[in-house]
């Protein structure tokens, strides 16, 4: 059992949850009847989609805002969830920059680990004990593409995506025969706010438009993946050929090639 019937006790929850993938992993996990705990810092939109998903789909959304860059913060929600019966786990919560790492601000980029590996890692550890106890629960870890092959002039966010599909895939085979499972979403190019969020709408015009897939597409083949119990989750061509060149090219190569084309929109 790969995705745990929804009870009235047991929630799904969805951080980053206030847009782009994160919102339609919502919408996606509310249509199957699962209540929610909807975490991110923008409070506005994080209650306005949970009293939409609410209405819709009859389930209990909670609006919990939080930045989980903070520490404090951050502690408190996983001592929350650590008490309560967690279905579902979507980390999915994550920023890049891009730029010469040397010229990048040293406080975002620590911010940026806390982010996108250290919450990954906190939350995590925070729900897997109850799911084992329950022998029930699915994770879901927003990687990337990018974490397949270096990342010159994205150098933080690569390596955070590498510590983010490594950590799922290695934590599935852990979790194998105890009824909980972990999944790992790599997408590639994906219409959201997030180049506007790392400052470089520049990138937007590297990959044609053709090859971009939506937040909605690549949410509802998460949790299809989800709940097929699949080992990683690949939304569109494109991030196909990518993980292939990722997996397989001399790392040389990839470094080289993403170095000149990241050179370009910085």
């Amino acid at each position: 059992m790969s995705l745990p019937p929804p009870t009235p006790r047991n929630r799904a929850v969805v951080t980053g949850a206030s847009s782009g993938i994160g919102a339609a992993l919502a919408e996606q996990l509310a249509a199957r009847g699962y209540s929610l705990v909807l975490v991110a810092r923008r409070q506005d939109r994080l209650r306005e989609l949970a009293t939409r998903l609410s209405t819709t789909h009859r389930v209990e959304a909670e609006a919990y805002p939080c930045d989980l860059g903070d520490r404090d913060a951050r502690a408190r929600l996983a001592g929350e969830l650590a008490a309560r019966d967690i279905a579902v786990l979507c980390n999915n919560a994550g920023f890049a920059t891009y730029g010469l790492l040397s010229t990048l601000d040293p406080k975002r980029e620590r911010s940026q680990v806390e982010l996108d590996v250290v919450a990954v890692h906190e939350l995590t550890l925070a729900v897997l004990p109850g799911m084992l106890a329950r022998e029930a629960g699915a994770i879901l870890i927003t990687g990337s593409t990018a974490g397949n092959q270096p990342g010159p002039n994205n150098t933080t966010y690569a390596a955070s995506k590498a510590f983010a599909n490594t950590f799922a895939e290695s934590l599935r085979a852990e979790l194998a025969g105890t009824g909980v499972s972990c999944t790992l979403l790599a997408p590639g190019p994906v219409n959201t706010e997030f180049t506007r969020v790392a400052e470089v709408p520049a990138v937007d015009r590297l990959v044609p438009a053709a090859l971009w897939v939506s937040a909605e597409t690549a949410a509802r083949q998460a949790v299809a993946g989800l709940a097929e119990d699949r080992r990683r989750v690949v939304p569109g061509l494109f991030a196909k050929v990518q993980t292939l060149g990722g997996l397989y090219s001399p790392r040389w190569i990839s470094a080289a090639l993403l170095r000149a084309v990241y050179r370009r929109v910085t």
